[in-house]
């Protein structure tokens, strides 16, 4: 991997960048000792390198940014110090750590980030806040993607998005990036899973071009020259906003207009339940409200399940007795639906053991989310050590997963490991706590429902031998995963269906 042209180290490294232009105005002093001193006796052991800089030329020189923390917790343990820009920093690299700041003590740790990125997603998007406006919220997002009720429902619709893109993939011969074309499938599930179906296909092409825009931009240094990366991507969230205000108009008065039904609901997705939102006192969400949450709904769904995916055919390719084993799971319960001729059922997608296996360590390899950022909103004390109040605290959760302790031989991919279930607190794929994930069910679903019609219909060939990470701003394997895919039809005699409408 290209150390200087990964995004992972640029997007930490830019979280910082503004604590780091608030200190160099003030004198500052830091503390390289290695051990407590009489001032600050219960700090963590590590370093906090240069004046200013702290250790960000460390984290810079590393080939791989992962190996910035996997030596420091060598050498220090599971808590460590350090500061990058200037920014002092606790790190977390135990299970128990872990749960402590997310879990048992998360409301002393306020979510935080930077505010250049609040703007490209919505000041009032969940992900932001904490408290009875995000308990509220979070509730009614996870009502709104319930595996029983409302992904059940979307069910049938998902296989027809799976097939599309499927069909879309084999249109051409040539090799494609797997990523790229697997953010297309995972945006459209997204925007089915928010909007239900009152987007029609110009207003989607709009929503996906934006989208695009603000992506790019998103890691980019952030200011506000026209022509740039990050004042394309201001423009584009500003064209979102004002694409989902007129959905929510649309949706209102057609709502106005004829008598709202629980099927009504149904098909306005995510996007109905914000409109129907109250709180304790009776008041509801203003549009600028709900276009927030809807957009960071959206923009956290499409990357990380596209990723997700991009692994797992990495891995299945890698492994061509494991792909013979999923692929034969999957052939039963093809054979059992009339060779295709039927749509999948919610008990068939529920039962895929190994294929659910190989999902669950395609997770725990990639480790999608590597860390997540917390700040201390008071002097905090773990297990002997200081969290001074303002600090900025990451558990990471790469390193859990890829520690021995836990994982035994944690760099083979081995889904018998989730034969039976993890140790609490070391497999936090989806993060852990109040703020976990509400969407990781739906991305569970749309990855299972594209493997069983990618392996009983199609195939698909990796270009290249080329082994690596890319960070775009999760990781995904090198230049997305370059490959061919092209139809080969278990059976003849049952042609392939674009879509999937078992009524």
């Amino acid at each position: 991997m290209e150390f200087a042209s990964t995004i992972f180290i640029y997007t930490f490294c830019l979280f910082l960048s503004y604590h780091f232009l608030v200190k160099i105005l003030k004198p500052i002093v830091v503390n390289n000792n290695n051990d407590d001193d009489e001032e600050n006796p219960k700090l963590p052991p590590g370093k906090m390198g240069w004046p200013y800089l702290g250790e960000t030329l460390q984290l810079y020189s590393q080939h791989d940014p992962n190996l910035f923390f996997a030596t420091r917790k060598k050498s220090y343990g599971d808590v460590f110090k350090t500061s990058i820009l200037g920014c002092p920093c606790v790190m977390l690299a135990s299970p128990d750590a872990a749960r402590f700041v997310l879990v048992t003590a998360a409301h002393l740790f306020k979510p935080t980030y930077p505010k250049t990125k609040e703007m490209l997603i919505g000041k009032s998007a969940l992900f932001f806040h904490q408290g009875d406006y995000h308990s509220r919220l979070k509730k009614l997002v996870h009502a709104s993607l319930s595996p029983h009720r409302r992904l059940r429902h979307l069910t049938p619709r998902i296989q027809s998005l799976a097939l599309s893109s499927l069909h879309s993939l084999v249109a051409s011969s040539a090799v494609v990036s797997t990523f790229h074309e697997l953010k297309k499938y995972s945006f459209d599930v997204a925007v089915l899973a928010v909007f239900g179906e009152v987007v029609d296909g110009r207003c989607k092409r709009e929503l996906s071009r934006n989208y695009g825009i603000v992506e790019k931009g998103y890691n980019s240094f952030p200011n506000r020259i026209p022509g740039t990366a990050y004042h394309g991507a201001v423009s584009a969230r500003k064209r979102l906003g004002e694409i989902v205000r007129e959905i929510i108009i649309i949706t209102r008065d057609r709502r106005n207009k004829e008598k709202k039904s629980s099927s009504s609901v149904e098909k306005e997705g995510l996007l109905g339940q914000l409109l129907d939102f109250k709180d304790g006192e009776g008041g509801t969400l203003t549009d600028e409200e709900i276009a927030d949450n809807i957009i960071g709904v959206v923009f956290a769904a499409r990357d990380t399940t596209a990723s997700v995916l991009t692994w797992v055919l990495k891995f299945l390719a890698d492994d061509h007795n494991l792909l013979q084993a999923v692929k034969a799971e999957q052939i039963a319960i093809y054979e059992a639906n009339e060779g295709g001729g039927e749509c999948l059922t919610w008990g068939q997608i529920r039962n895929m053991p190994l294929t659910y296996r190989v999902i669950m360590e395609s997770l725990r390899m990639a480790s999608i989310i590597s860390f997540t950022f917390r700040e201390a909103v008071a002097d905090v004390e773990y297990k002997g050590y200081l969290i001074p109040k303002g600090w900025k605290v990451m558990p990471l959760f790469r390193n859990i997963h890829h520690s021995p302790e836990f994982f035994p031989d944690p760099q083979k991919f081995d889904p018998s490991r989730f034969e039976v279930p993890p140790r609490p607190n070391t497999f936090m794929p989806f993060g852990n706590g109040s703020h976990a994930c509400p969407g990781n069910e739906l991305a569970k679903l749309e990855v299972l429902i594209f493997l069983h019609h990618l392996l009983t219909n199609f195939r698909w060939e990796v270009a290249g031998k080329a082994n690596g990470v890319q960070y775009s701003p999760f990781p995904v394997p090198l230049e997305g995963l370059p490959a061919r895919f092209w139809k080969e039809p278990l059976s003849s005699s049952t042609p392939l269906k674009h879509s999937c409408n078992p009524f």
